[in-house]
């Protein structure tokens, strides 16, 4: 009799056994089809928002991408001071934007795209004035300016929208001295023309 109690108690320790291990299989069974589930739950979700900003291990905005209620868009990157360095932006009438800055605000270059068709790269110095730019115009003609310290346009070398260049260059009160052509016929001219107001002309009848 001892040794039938001792049996039937040695096969309800191991049935108790297979229940642990059954039961701790459906555990993990579970889990994993929990996470599974929610994973594709997740990949199917999107962050909508208007406005995203990351901020650096000091808490200070270094990124901040919006969308305002004008219809622009713009992604605007700071250094670690909270000034506005580089933006890149689409504009309200869709003109992708790519701006560099100073610490102060001052643009040092731009690069524009107008009407999908007309880009335009200016650089500045320090202060926003404009000393250097060259843009492609919608009806494609072509113009490049170099500025004074005054942001005057002093040199400017162009083609127009028959690929006839040109360069013309300028004094201080902005009258042209200086032109150098060619026709859309090929014939090439110069005139240049002094403080007094003579001028000589190659050849000598200028169109």
């Amino acid at each position: 009799m001892d040794e039938l109690d001792s049996r039937l108690k040695h096969l309800e320790r191991g049935y108790r056994r297979m229940q642990g291990v059954a039961f701790a299989a459906l555990a993990l069974a579970g889990v994993g089809l929990g996470s599974a589930a929610f994973q594709a739950e997740h990949r199917a979700e999107a962050l909508v928002a208007s406005r995203l900003t990351l901020v650096d291990g000091q808490g200070r905005a270094r990124a901040t991408l919006s969308a305002e209620p004008e219809g622009h868009t713009g992604l605007v990157l700071s250094d670690a001071a909270g000034n506005p360095r580089a933006l890149l932006a689409v504009g309200a009438d869709g003109s992708p934007r790519l701006r560099f800055s100073t610490a102060g605000g001052s643009t040092l270059a731009e690069l524009t795209v107008y009407s999908d068709e007309a880009p335009r790269l200016a650089l500045a110095q320090n202060g926003g004035t404009e000393f250097f730019a060259v843009g492609l115009f919608s009806d494609g003609s072509s113009r490049l300016e170099l500025a004074d310290a005054d942001g005057r346009p002093r040199a400017i070398l162009g083609a127009d929208e028959h690929g006839s260049p040109g360069l013309l260059l300028v004094d201080r009160k902005g009258q042209t001295r200086a032109t150098l052509r060619v026709s859309p016929s090929d014939a090439a001219s110069l005139v240049l023309e002094g403080r007094d107001g003579e001028v000589f002309q190659a050849p000598s009848s200028v169109q």
